[in-house]
């Protein structure tokens, strides 16, 4: 008989996110949905190991884990060979392949990768800036921003704000709308702060066509009609023009892309600084 569900067991001595993040990953290749992640922490005994193992066992499921001491990895080993469930190690090849390749040897302690170090402060600064300056609420925060995304609706602002702040920077955002004149502050900005954002209007048509679908409303509205948005990305190219900007075209671009596009440009403007 078929399993309704296919369940993954999350071993770790610490939180375990680097394990289930992988997981998950791979589970997205397949149907999700079958795919339920039980992730146990801060595992630091073999009792521990050895009532997931049977666990594991009675599901027919499988173990991934990331534990860092060797005396528990192998206690995990014995316990899955006993039992013939199958393990799978997240970060051993890893830490194997850094120590015979530069003969390093590792600090052998869990957590390590969430120390609060004051690269994370950094980002967790970003994030919360990136937020409160989502969309043009706070003009106010543009003068503060490391870099200031401007477009229409629909050019993946929020996202690339969101993924720039996890590396670190402070992006504010500011939608163009004809019927809104943009803040004092965004023409106020040194050269080099301001990146436009623009795409071809069949993509865009074609993105909101699907958000007005998804929102139940009449697929003729004014939001998604090509006139409309012939309008909206003609102003808002009027718009950069007189930012003297540089523009990014995001037209079928994965938002990793453009945000390593946009990481290239504020590298090379902070190295003619």
């Amino acid at each position: 008989m078929e399993r309704s569900s296919s369940v993954v067991y999350v071993l770790s001595d610490s939180v375990g996110e680097t394990a289930e993040f992988v997981v998950r990953a791979a589970a997205s290749q397949y149907d999700y949905a079958r795919f339920e992640v039980r992730k146990i922490s801060y595992v630091n005994d073999e009792a521990t190991l050895r009532e997931v193992v049977l666990k594991a066992q009675k599901d027919q499921g499988l173990i991934a884990y990331t534990l860092i001491l060797p005396q528990l990895r192998e206690a995990l080993k014995e316990h899955a060979e006993l039992t013939g469930v199958r393990i799978v190690d997240i970060m051993g090849p890893m830490m194997q392949a850094l120590e015979d390749v530069f003969h390093m040897q590792p600090k052998l302690r869990p957590g390590l990768v969430h120390q609060l170090d004051e690269d994370y402060f950094l980002r967790v600064d970003a994030i919360e800036f990136a937020v409160a300056a989502d969309d043009g609420k706070d003009p106010h925060a543009l003068k503060r921003a490391d870099v200031v995304l401007v477009g229409v609706s629909r050019t993946s602002k929020t996202p690339l704000s969101m993924y720039l702040a996890h590396k670190g920077l402070r992006v504010a955002n500011v939608p163009l709308v004809p019927e809104v004149s943009p803040p004092d502050e965004l023409f106020e900005l040194p050269k080099g702060r301001v990146i436009g954002l623009t795409i071809s209007p069949q993509d865009l048509n074609n993105i909101r066509q699907e958000r007005v679908r998804v929102l139940g409303l009449d697929l003729e509205a004014m939001y998604a009609s090509k006139e409309r948005i012939e309008m909206e990305l003609l102003y808002a190219r009027r718009i950069m023009t007189d930012l003297l900007c540089p523009v990014i075209d995001v037209s079928r671009r994965a938002v990793e892309e453009t945000a390593n596009l946009i990481l290239d440009y504020v590298s090379a403007t902070i190295a003619k600084k």
